[in-house]
């Protein structure tokens, strides 16, 4: 088996762990082999509008493989007659925080010369980004009659943009991008907003982050469709066909064109996970494998062996159910 033979449009590679060094590692390898075969693009788990710089969220900026990624395609792009492209798919959020969409939705008011006062809407941007306004209904600009308006706003402003498809130049996708984001924002703190006990709330933030890294994704495969397939790279839980992720949603809707190759890692130093038993997923797929290995979908037991703390959350039946194949990490 090999990764390079698959046809779908969208590749989505998982990793189990964002802590094992090798998954990214690895990741750039694939990719470069990927891109000898009409791969134009590469789409990560970090923030959209950050990613428009070669910007990274979640601390991923200081992961040598990802400033290793970005220093290779920088090289492969000096003398390329197809550049690669690199994206983010993630909305601008932390786990328990959302910065203001004041400034997303001034860049794409400020590249079609309206004029609206966005920060008087808006008012200070701490009030959107403290851990508070996440963590307390009550205490969440989600709900307020303002925020309702620059919802609007930010419905306004797409419209607005659309309205100018014919210009379809970087400045307008990165208008597009940053509106998106800003509407993005006001939905997940529209979320936020809504009361509930913390198990409730912290679900429903999750399926609404689900739903904006879908969006991001179809909008991505928009823009590359016509230059070639798009390698994405994030944890397992948002790529898998089961459930309510990012995955799940474009899946759904892309069919055959989306194949989502599972993650799995047999041992790791670096989060103290040991090696699997036998008659598990993991153990059957580290028979004979030295480095890694891409292989079928397997057969055997979820392991139970493994820890939260150390985030390694192994293969299970939900992982495995719609996934093309496995790629596992010995």
């Amino acid at each position: 088996m090999n990764l390079t033979d698959f046809t779908a449009e969208l590749l989505a590679l998982g990793e189990p762990t964002h802590f094992e060094p090798a998954c990214a590692h690895l990741r750039n390898d694939l990719f470069a082999q990927l891109a000898e075969h009409g791969f134009r693009s590469i789409a990560l788990e970090t923030d959209r509008v950050a990613a428009l710089d070669g910007g990274f969220s979640h601390g991923l900026g200081e992961v040598d493989a990802n400033r290793q990624l970005l220093a290779w395609l920088r090289e492969y792009n000096e003398d390329a007659e197809e550049p690669l492209a690199f994206h983010g798919f993630d909305p601008p959020t932390e786990t328990f925080s959302a910065p203001s969409p004041r400034t997303y939705l001034e860049h794409a008011r400020d590249y079609l010369g309206l004029d609206v006062d966005i920060a008087a809407l808006a008012g200070d941007d701490e009030r959107w980004s403290r851990s508070e306004a996440i963590l307390d209904p009550a205490q969440s600009p989600g709900a307020t009659a303002e925020a309702r308006e620059l919802r609007v706003l930010a419905d306004d402003l797409l419209v607005a943009l659309h309205a100018r498809t014919p210009r379809l130049d970087a400045a307008w996708w990165r208008a597009k991008v940053h509106a998106t984001a800003g509407r993005g924002l006001l939905r997940y703190h529209a979320a936020s907003a809504r009361p509930g006990d913390r198990d409730t709330r912290i679900s429903r933030l999750a399926g609404m982050r689900a739903v904006l890294m879908a969006e991001n994704l179809l909008d991505i495969r928009a823009i590359e469709a016509h230059r070639g397939p798009t390698l994405v790279f994030s944890h397992n839980s948002h790529l898998q066909r089961s459930g309510s992720g990012a995955g799940a949603i474009v899946g759904a809707l892309l069919g055959d064109r989306y194949a989502f190759v599972a993650g799995s890692l047999g041992h790791s130093e670096a989060i103290g996970l040991g090696e699997p038993d036998p008659d598990t997923y993991e153990g059957r797929l580290q028979q004979g494998t030295k480095t890694w290995k891409p292989a079928p979908v397997p057969t055997g037991r979820k392991r139970t062996d493994t820890k939260p703390e150390r985030g390694y959350f192994g293969l299970d039946a939900n992982v495995l159910d719609g996934a093309t194949a496995v790629w596992h990490i010995a």
